[in-house]
């Protein structure tokens, strides 16, 4: 099992969680978080006042996965999450030891 953490634009939320609810991704949590990479933050006038903002916006999908399917699960996130500008964010891809679901107790992929 896998467990993919992808920061993405806000904006662009509706659109993955549609296409991996296609695929048959039934469940994900989201994030909302902040932070930059090579964006590095932008200028920005409140009430006439110019300032830096240094963290931006983004939100954070977490999806735990069976390994088998990761790297389609991959390709529809950066396809639907892809803007082609700069801070279109990343995709993190760890292994997942367990999985336990709480209300039944089941382990593994059958707690996916």
């Amino acid at each position: 099992m896998k467990k993919i953490e992808a920061i993405i634009k806000h904006y662009k939320l509706d659109e993955v969680r549609d296409a991996l609810n296609k695929i048959g991704i039934q469940g994900m949590t989201v994030t909302e978080v902040k932070g930059f990479g090579r964006q590095k933050g932008h200028m920005e006038v409140y009430r006439g006042v110019e300032y830096e903002v240094k963290f931006l916006p983004k939100v954070k999908i977490e999806v735990a996965v069976p390994a088998e399917r990761l790297e389609d699960i991959i390709k529809v996130i950066q396809d639907n999450a892809r803007t082609g500008e700069i801070g279109d964010g990343k995709i993190f891809v760890s292994n997942l030891e367990d999985v336990i679901r709480v209300r039944t107790g089941e382990r593994g992929k059958d707690a996916i």
